[in-house]
């Protein structure tokens, strides 16, 4: 390996080390705990010494959180190696602290679908600057839709949103919606 090659690798390392706890969880392979899940783990708990002394109530009343999923997460930090795991990753200095991205709320409460090609946003772009103000990005659009974020060649998505009379949006509306602070 030559030396660029290793000062990369080397610096791929230290990123790694500071994605967040969301993606920290989601590294671990707990079953059924998908990036969405980790990601609520983590703005719940806050801390992932506080997953070693999670009940099932406490993990059941995150949304979206059932009790197979609260079984697995009490069952993963329930196993002996996991502390051991988990205390040689923070000597290594890997965050296992939440550091929320989070802007306001006040799109708290609201389910949002993107579809098509946004013309700036990429949709994970888009997803985060949702979520950032407290809303919540699905990706099919139900009667729990409260805004479509439409772009180009939206296709059955927009369709559904339209007979189901759910406001859709595109990027500019969006952008000025966020930046007002109003929807």
């Amino acid at each position: 390996m030559g030396e660029k090659s290793a000062q990369n690798l080397i610096a791929a390392i230290e990123k790694s080390k500071t994605q967040g706890l969301d993606k920290l969880i989601y590294a671990l392979g707990i079953r059924n705990i998908g990036e969405k899940a980790a990601k609520s783990l983590a703005s719940r708990f806050g801390d992932i010494e506080k997953l070693f002394t999670a009940t099932a109530e406490e993990l059941t009343s995150i949304e979206d959180f059932g009790e197979i999923m609260a079984e697995d997460v009490i069952g993963f930090f329930a196993h002996p190696g996991t502390r051991e795991f988990i205390s040689e990753l923070e000597q290594c200095g890997v965050t296992t602290k939440y550091e929320s991205d989070k802007k306001g709320d006040f799109l708290a409460g609201m389910t949002f679908v993107l579809t098509g090609t946004l013309p700036t946003l990429s949709r994970a772009d888009a997803s985060k600057l949702i979520e950032s103000y407290g809303g919540k990005c699905s990706g099919s659009v139900s009667k729990k839709t409260h805004v479509v974020l439409a772009g180009a060649e939206a296709g059955s998505k927009l369709t559904k949103a339209q007979s189901l009379g759910i406001r859709i949006r595109d990027e500019e509306e969006f952008l000025k919606i966020i930046e007002e602070q109003k929807i």
